[in-house]
């Protein structure tokens, strides 16, 4: 007996579906949290966005580093949504297009974007719009998993196709790891730079970060990796509203 194909899935589907998994590591979040802490400095009460926010998780593991600021998750899954609010005070429905996001122009005080880009059709029509809603000199912090990490340099001169790369939102195909996440874009340290600056933003630092999914025999290499930002697993950058 054979079965139908499986019928094609919008990618909104594909996002509101609960499988799809919709959290960065814990270590990452608490990584950007110091980051967004130091950057801030003593300004009392500002307003910070996690865009993207996902079920929540990153945003309740960075509210404890970021106490007196107003801490605001934002995505446009409803099923998302839903399990954010059992993690933190506030979160909103935004999409990430003209005008997309339900705040004023120049409102917000700095921007958390973790692990989102990636997975954008129009990241350019993204980064302006959180340009649009940061104030003069906010701060973004974007974080992103790296084309040229160490060890998809060895995978495709072995003619491998790259971790976090994607071919199909149905199967994993001709690379290693088991979860279809929807990955429709990937960046070098290089690349994300030179994007972020083209969007209006002066790139303030950009440091590398492991990633939860490496064998563990490996992991004492991909943290070591870490002090060479383009050979790192995952990018954090830091960069301010010009």
């Amino acid at each position: 007996m054979t079965t139908a194909p499986a019928k094609p899935r919008e990618l909104r589907d594909f996002y509101e579906d609960p499988a799809v998994p919709v959290a960065s590591g814990t270590p990452r979040s608490l990584r950007q949290a110091r980051m967004l802490a130091t950057a801030l400095g003593t300004r009392p009460a500002q307003t910070i966005l996690d865009i993207g926010c996902g079920d929540g998780t990153a945003a309740a593991t960075a509210a404890p580093l970021l106490p007196g600021h107003h801490l605001v998750g934002v995505d446009w899954s409803q099923d998302a949504l839903r399990r954010a609010r059992t993690r933190i005070p506030c979160a909103v429905r935004g999409e990430l297009t003209g005008g997309g996001l339900p705040f004023g122009s120049g409102s917000v005080d700095a921007v958390l974007f973790s692990e989102v880009v990636e997975h954008l059709v129009d990241p350019d029509a993204a980064m302006d719009e959180i340009r649009r809603v940061l104030r003069p000199g906010g701060h973004l912090m974007l974080s992103t998993p790296n084309l040229a990490a160490w060890y998809n340099r060895a995978l495709l001169l072995a003619g491998i196709q790259p971790v976090f790369s994607e071919v199909s939102l149905r199967a994993i195909h001709g690379r290693p790891g088991h979860e279809v996440v929807g990955h429709l874009r990937l960046y070098t340290a290089r690349a994300l730079r030179e994007f972020v600056a083209a969007a209006g933003f002066t790139v303030v630092r950009l440091e590398g970060a492991p990633f939860h999914g490496v064998p563990r025999p490996l992991r004492p290499l991909d943290r070591l990796a870490c002090r060479r930002p383009s050979l790192a697993s995952i990018l954090l950058l830091h960069a301010r509203k010009t």
